[in-house]
């Protein structure tokens, strides 16, 4: 299956247990790793139904919020049409990343939960979004651990869709990048039949270095 921008449109048509696809709330690891950042500019890469952008923009940051579903962002803006100061914070994009690189060196934040390529395509999405840090700024890469595949949770099973922070981390130049973070973190999640099943989320967080 080919998770291309008519997969995600129609994704995004059907709706969940929430009226929404996904829950409404900012992916946890987001969360737990960028409260304490101060707001700048964030790119927010696959930014769905908006979560992690109102998240940001309502803490101060520019958010520019990126998705391949046009479905996806036409829902995410309309979720924030009765927060008008919310709303201009956040630039929403239509846009494939990986046929359109984002612009280099700008964002002091650049978010990618969950983005799952397969491997040759994944290593140059996240070259292109490291670019795209700004000297001092932070990338944040969060995805499914491969040991998810051993639970009952429903995961991509194509061979190189999952990671590992270490994975992503080795592909960082040290002597350009300090890592903050890179561990695999315990979430509690819920299994197709509502069985509690502990995952684990790959969490990098990197930190660009200032030029001297």
């Amino acid at each position: 299956m080919e998770f291309d921008e008519s997969f995600w449109d129609e994704r995004y048509r059907l709706p969940g247990q929430h009226g929404s696809v996904w829950s409404g709330q900012p992916n946890p690891q987001l969360v737990a790793e960028a409260a304490d950042l101060v707001p700048g500019s964030a790119l927010d890469v696959g930014a769905g139904e908006g979560a992690d952008a109102v998240w940001l923009a309502r803490r101060g940051w520019r958010v520019t919020a990126v998705d391949i579903s046009s479905v996806a962002l036409a829902r995410a803006a309309a979720a924030v049409e009765d927060d008008p100061e919310t709303a201009a914070r956040i630039n929403w994009q239509h846009q494939d990343l990986t046929a359109s690189p984002p612009p280099a060196g700008t964002f002091d934040l650049v978010s990618a939960q969950y983005l799952h390529l397969p491997a040759p395509q994944r290593d140059g999405v996240y070259r292109r979004l490291a670019a795209s840090v700004a000297p001092g700024g932070t990338l944040l890469i969060v995805g499914h651990h491969p040991s998810d595949l051993e639970t009952s949770v429903r995961r991509p099973s194509a061979p190189g869709l999952l990671f590992t922070a270490e994975q992503i981390a080795a592909d960082l130049d040290p002597r350009e990048w300090e890592i903050v973070t890179c561990v695999s973190r315990p979430r509690a999640e819920g299994d197709p039949d509502g069985t509690p099943v502990t995952v684990q989320d790959s969490v990098l967080r990197a930190r660009r270095k200032a030029r001297a």
